[in-house]
């Protein structure tokens, strides 16, 4: 899977967390993706798995035409494991608070994210990754038509995830 195909895949089980109706995906089953190195840590490749919760409450806002203009989930997040596939390290992190507020505007979304969220740069992304950090508090960032993720802000913690999985 190519890098772009999968960010369009990220991108679509986020927004599927948003939408109107839950994945179809059994809570059991986790979703996973393998990211080369250089992609989402420089030094080796990483998989996520990612147990999705049925049971978060989503609501869609439209304009007075009927178009989605914003949307807003809530509740408990996903649990998510990253491992480095290179030796075997492994990060759980139980589910905790999360909420994702989503405006769109044309082609652009801009998410503002707070609790508990793990945000993967690409190469391609601005700052430019690789890097996968755990944000705990809020997290403000911008998906252009192409998928390319802006950071604009953040505040409270963060963990490096690739230096915690390195050593």
């Amino acid at each position: 899977m190519s890098c772009a195909t999968l960010r369009l895949a990220v991108l679509s089980i986020a927004t599927a967390t948003l939408g109107a109706t839950a994945p179809s995906i059994a809570v059991a089953d986790p979703v996973v993706f393998d990211l080369p190195a250089g992609i989402a840590c420089p030094d080796f490749d990483l998989r996520l798995e990612i147990t999705l919760n049925p049971d978060r409450s989503t609501k869609t806002f439209f304009d007075k035409n009927g178009n989605p203009v914003r949307l807003f989930t809530g509740g408990v997040g996903h649990e998510v494991t990253l491992i480095n596939l290179n030796t075997g390290a492994r990060l759980e992190l139980k589910p905790n608070g999360a909420v994702e507020s989503v405006v769109l505007k044309g082609s652009t979304q801009t998410w503002s994210v707070k609790g508990h969220n793990v945000l993967i740069f690409f190469p391609t992304d601005v700052p430019a990754g690789p890097s996968t950090t755990l944000y705990v508090g809020r997290v403000v960032y911008a998906v252009d038509e192409n998928g390319v993720f802006t950071l604009l802000s953040t505040s409270g913690k963060s963990m490096d995830i690739c230096a915690a999985l390195s050593g």
